[in-house]
């Protein structure tokens, strides 16, 4: 059906009795209505359609509904025979004088002389950006026929009025009928309606939109502060690790010369000194072990694990705590369980994991361990008579850093990243950690893990046998080539260690010392180039970070230079992460070995190559 836009004239023609001309004459009247309704409803919709699907937009979508109101109320007006102008004013926040700044434009109301009449007298010309007071708005609004309607007051206290100019009397203009007049009210009536609503539904999205900009902001900040947290626990590492390796290292040597024996105190402070350093690099092992699963940098090893094997290997390590607290273990293996594929270090981790934490939770009774097979998996229960844990702090267990109040102890000791570890540990391999507790009743973690590799336990597998296998061939093609050289390998006792921290070139000269090997220590690179000419040390020992250059850059120096590419290279450093073994390598060392450093791993790794 088309639309008329305009109400057509009267034909004088059709011979029509006069009733019958004015009931067509209102029907005409009543579609322009709903036409002019219709199509004003549309657009407005489609405005806040553009502004609910676009971010970003090169006019507010605010702009975009008044100026819609303006030009078809107009459109709609000049349809029913009434020469006017259309304008909205707007006032900020407890102002009395605003401007107009909508204004509907067409060549035939630019001809026509405008003005809006306040019942004072006042002549009030429709011009853009004109200063209008809000006084003589609202005696306009309380005229008749009203010339001016309130249209918005938001929040933030800004008001907006539609104002309608009428040509001055003396124009030729058709004077308006009644019934169209009153349709001309409805639909001013109807449009303020209708922009009253299309300005609380943008008010709506544009509160969704910010929202959903906050939320994007809020998660960019979260995983901005993550990265940073593992980037600070990354290159940090060396720093922590270097001086625990001192620490160790060096009450491992006394303790071994046995230092003044006689005094008992100083063989006490020794053992205390040792077992917090230890406990310090658990602690810290830990939050590295958090970093790296978060990172997807957890490396595992896959192997066949004899399982019984293993779980009296842990307990006989957590005897020592259960005997100290009057406490009994026991140890229960169904007959059935014999072999695993696990990573063996990795799954002892998560053992002592749960029965260190049955220990410290428990003053009275039994701690134990309780293996079975389930279906198609292996089942690791750690049971404890302890003090339990209640449903509400049984939500916290599983979060980075929360500890729950331990009664049985005086102090909560750790990080509260132990059960948060295990239970990502357990994923890796493909399982689940389930937890079974009351108050006073004790607690029951379970581990539970596939028998049989599966899907991305499978591909890891995979993966890391085609990683070994290259590397292995690296190896073997290297020593082929030394071979072919005539190169035979070093029965010199002689020892070149690159070392910045003196405390540890300290411990590794005293200890490979004892060993009968002849260690020359320099700090820097300038200090290895001055040196290697005057010596043909059997094994160098190089740290990846030096002061004055990159340990790595140094290896691949050595390995360009004819006189020392065929020295064994041990590379000694605190990097920890996932690949760092094959970046070493690939530089050219011929080992690795991280920090802290295990004097007896390093007495082996220099022999093998001396």
């Amino acid at each position: 059906m088309q639309q008329s836009s305009s109400l057509p004239e009267q034909n004088s023609q059709i011979d029509k009795t006069p009733a019958l001309l004015t009931t067509i004459q209102q029907l005409r009247e009543q579609l322009w209505l709903e036409s002019s309704l219709n199509q004003l409803h549309c657009r407005l919709n489609d405005c806040v359609l553009s502004a609910s699907t676009q971010m970003s937009q090169t006019r507010p979508p605010e702009a975009e509904i008044f100026q819609t109101v303006v030009n078809l109320l107009h459109k709609a007006l000049s349809g029913s025979r009434m020469h006017c102008a259309v304008g909205i004013a707007l006032f900020e926040p407890q102002e009395t004088v605003g401007h107009i700044c909508y204004v509907s434009g067409s060549p035939s109301s630019q001809t026509l002389s405008l003005e809006v009449i306040s019942t004072k007298g006042t002549k009030l010309r429709l011009r853009l950006q004109a200063a209008i007071r809000l006084e003589d708005l609202q005696q306009i609004e309380r005229q008749k026929p009203a010339s001016a309607w309130p249209l918005l007051k938001d929040s933030s206290g800004m008001t907006a009025w539609l104002i309608i100019a009428t040509a001055n009397p003396h124009t030729n203009c058709e004077p308006l009928n009644p019934t169209l007049n009153q349709l001309r009210s409805q639909l001013i009536q109807k449009t303020v309606q209708y922009c009253e609503q299309a300005l609380a539904q943008i008010k709506q999205i544009q509160s969704c939109q910010q929202h959903c900009q906050q939320l994007a902001s809020f998660n960019q900040e979260l995983e901005r502060t993550n990265q940073l947290k593992n980037q600070f626990l990354a290159n940090t590492s060396h720093e922590i690790r270097t001086p625990l390796s001192s620490i160790i290292g060096f009450t491992h040597l006394l303790l071994a010369q046995g230092y003044e024996p006689e005094k008992q105190r100083h063989q006490e402070y020794l053992h205390i000194i040792q077992s917090s350093g230890k406990h310090l690099l658990g602690l810290i092992n830990d939050i590295l072990d958090l970093s790296k699963i978060e990172a997807n940098q957890m490396e595992v090893q896959w192997d066949v694990v004899d399982v019984p094997i293993l779980c009296r290997n842990v307990l006989a390590l957590v005897k020592e705590k259960a005997a100290n607290k009057g406490l009994k273990l026991r140890l229960e293996i169904d007959a059935d369980v014999k072999n695993l594929v696990a990573d063996p270090l990795r799954l002892k981790q998560m053992l002592l994991n749960l029965l260190f934490n049955a220990v410290k939770f428990t003053n009275l009774g039994s701690v134990g361990l309780r293996v079975t097979t389930q279906d198609l998996y292996l089942r690791f229960t750690v049971w404890d008579t302890g003090i339990g844990i209640s449903p509400e702090n049984q939500t916290l267990l599983f979060r980075p850093y929360s500890q729950i109040a331990n009664s049985a102890s005086s102090s909560n000791e750790g990080t509260g990243l132990g059960l948060v570890v295990t239970k990502q540990l357990a994923e890796i391999h493909g399982g689940s950690l389930e937890l079974e507790s009351e108050v006073n009743g004790g607690s029951c973690f379970t581990i539970l893990l596939p028998l049989k590799p599966m899907g991305k336990v499978l591909e890891a597998i995979e993966i890391k046998a085609t990683k070994d296998l290259e590397i292995s061939q690296e190896l073997n093609n290297y020593s082929a080539s030394l071979a072919e050289s005539g190169v035979v390998i070093s029965s010199s006792r002689k020892v070149l260690l690159v070392e910045d921290d003196l405390a540890n070139a300290e411990l590794m000269r005293i200890y490979l010392g004892r060993l009968g090997y002849q260690v020359t220590c320099v700090k820097n690179a300038l200090e290895m180039w001055k040196i290697l000419p005057q010596m043909q040390p059997a094994v160098i020992l190089i740290d990846v970070s030096l002061p004055d250059a990159n340990g790595l850059n140094l290896v691949k120096q050595l390995r360009e230079n004819s006189q020392y590419q065929n020295i064994p290279i041990i590379a000694q450093t605190a990097m920890a992460m996932k690949g760092d073994r094959e970046t070493c390598l690939a530089a050219g060392v011929n080992d690795y070995i991280s920090k802290p450093i295990d004097l007896q791993l390093l007495g082996s790794m220099v022999a093998k190559y001396s």
